[in-house]
């Protein structure tokens, strides 16, 4: 479903901005909430709600789209991970430094972090089979979550070409896909080590 949006895209002074963010951080919170709570299906509807509330902010500047991808993305594995591991498995947090660097870091960070609760959650399974499938999961989880939000920002018209944040989110993909990466391959590489370690020498 394309969520038709009109927005107001003028950049606000310094001072209208402090007064924009104190105005809509309730408005934030309760769209946020909703959201936590809303099936996955609804969640498009709930986050193009989220950056409407605080589009006068700070979009020009990127601040509001990246810290959208971040929230869906973390939502996204939240949902999957929820079977095993309860509801917002993640903490997610708005007022954060939402530079690409950042935003990809806590996203990597925070999914990966539960690896060791999933692995023994799966003891009987291969450890190399085990990490793929977890990284798999968590990276499907991202990949789903940055589509949403890219649709979001599509559809506010904030993803044009030579756009700043366009740049910014894509950026932020590719930061976040090379972080499971060198996620999935130091872990690898010490399953290796380990099995080295284990085998007999002659």
């Amino acid at each position: 479903m394309t969520t038709a949006i009109t927005a107001n895209t003028a950049q606000p002074s310094t001072s209208s901005t402090a007064k924009a963010v104190s105005a809509t951080t309730p408005q934030l919170d309760e769209a946020h909430q909703a959201a936590s709570r809303s099936p996955a299906g609804q969640r498009i509807q709930l986050g193009a709600q989220i950056l409407q509330a605080s589009l006068d902010v700070s979009i020009s500047a990127g601040d509001n789209a990246m810290a959208l991808l971040y929230r869906t993305a973390i939502d996204t594995i939240n949902d999957i991970l929820a079977p095993e591991f309860g509801p917002n498995a993640l903490q997610a947090a708005m007022q954060q430094d939402n530079s690409p660097e950042a935003t990809a870091e806590r996203i990597v960070s925070q999914s990966t972090a539960f690896f060791d609760a999933y692995a023994r959650q799966h003891p009987n399974t291969d450890p190399e089979d085990r990490l793929r499938d977890f990284v798999s999961i968590i990276r499907g989880g991202f990949e789903k979550g940055y589509a949403e939000a890219v649709q979001i920002l599509t559809g506010l018209g904030v993803m044009g070409e030579g756009s700043p944040i366009a740049a910014e989110i894509g950026k932020t993909f590719e930061q976040v896909q090379k972080g499971y990466d060198n996620f999935l391959d130091s872990k690898l590489q010490a399953l290796h080590q380990a099995n080295q370690a284990d085998t007999p020498i002659d």
